[in-house]
């Protein structure tokens, strides 16, 4: 889902990027590898919080997230698109993403959904 996220153009990754996106609140879901840095991780979730931007810790390392997108190694990225942002969440091993984001999520493509259908 992530090397699928990121050819399409809908994932981006690394410190400075993600935090342009999360600046510009851009960003839909932004993923944290578990073994993240502390300093990335505050500041990620500094620029999320107080938004409606999401960011979530995912249990796989920096270098499974780096092989997913044939990387050497990624700490953080964020998707652009909601739908694709739901799609990777569902997809994560159970437990691991909160009923209140994927409520959010869900929602959120509905919305986007009924805006495509009215134009």
């Amino acid at each position: 889902m992530l090397g699928l996220a990121r050819r399409a153009g809908k994932l981006q990754t690394g410190e400075e990027t993600v935090s342009a996106m999360l600046a510009e609140k851009h960003a839909r879901l932004t993923v944290l590898a578990e073994d993240a840095g502390e300093a990335v991780a505050r500041k990620v979730r500094g620029l999320a919080e107080g938004t409606r931007q999401r960011v979530l810790t995912v249990p796989y390392d920096k270098l499974t997230l780096g092989a997913a997108l044939g990387r050497p190694m990624v700490s953080v990225a964020a998707f652009a698109d909601v739908s694709m942002a739901l799609a990777f969440a569902k997809a994560l091993p159970a437990g691991t993403v909160g009923a209140e984001v994927l409520e959010d999520l869900e929602r959120r493509v509905a919305r986007v959904r009924a805006k495509r259908k009215k134009n």
